[in-house]
C-alpha cells in the first residue's frame, strides 16, 4: 500500500464512514426522481436524469448490507467510460489519507461488499471504509441494459420532417 491515498471525499452511508478516491468524484447534488429497472441488482435503485444523462443510481448502504439507510446525497462518479450516481447520506468534506490511518484489508474481507472495500481505516476512534469506485458498478450485462434504457431516454434531437408549404 502507498505512503499516502489521494484526496478522498468523506461520506455517511448507512451508519459508516466512508472514503471515495475524489479523483474519481465529479460532484455532489441533491437526490434526484429515479425511475426503477426491472430485473437490475436490488442495489441498482434505477435511473436519473443527471445534467441531461441518464445514470444509474447504486445505493452504496444496499452493496455494503445496510437496509433503509437515509439517502441525502448523490455523488456522481467517472469511472472509466462510465458515469454512476451513488446514494448516500451526508456528505462530510474531503480528506488526506495517510498510512496510520489505513490498513490493507485481511483475506478474509477481500470479497466483502462485492469487493469494494480497498482499506479499512480509522479517523478519530471511528471505523473507515475506503471504497473502489470501480467495483461499486453492477456486473458487465446489467450495464449493457442500463445502457439501453440510457439511450431510449434521451431521444435523439432531429425533429420528425414537417413538410414545407411548398410541398403541401
Amino acid at each position: 500500500m502507498s505512503t499516502l491515498v489521494e484526496h478522498s471525499l468523506l461520506c455517511r452511508i448507512g451508519t459508516r464512514l466512508c472514503a471515495l478516491p475524489l479523483v474519481h468524484v465529479l460532484e455532489t447534488l441533491r437526490p434526484l426522481k429515479v425511475a426503477p429497472l426491472t430485473g437490475a441488482p436490488e442495489h441498482v435503485l434505477g435511473v436519473a436524469l443527471i445534467r441531461g444523462e441518464a445514470q444509474p443510481v447504486i445505493d452504496v448502504a444496499r452493496v455494503l448490507g445496510e437496509r433503509d439507510a437515509p439517502v441525502l446525497r448523490y455523488v456522481t462518479l467517472r469511472v472509466g467510460e462510465r458515469r454512476v450516481a451513488l446514494a448516500v447520506g451526508p456528505v462530510l468534506g474531503t480528506r488526506t489519507l495517510n498510512r496510520d490511518e489505513l490498513q490493507e484489508l485481511p483475506p478474509l474481507l477481500r470479497h466483502a461488499g462485492h469487493g469494494t472495500l480497498t482499506a479499512l481505516g480509522k479517523i478519530d476512534a471511528e471505523l473507515l471504509l475506503v471504497l473502489d469506485s470501480a467495483k461499486l458498478l453492477p456486473e458487465d450485462d446489467v450495464l449493457e441494459a442500463l445502457d439501453a434504457v440510457a439511450q431510449a431516454a434521451t431521444p435523439e434531437a432531429e425533429a420528425p420532417e414537417v413538410p414545407s408549404e411548398a410541398q403541401a
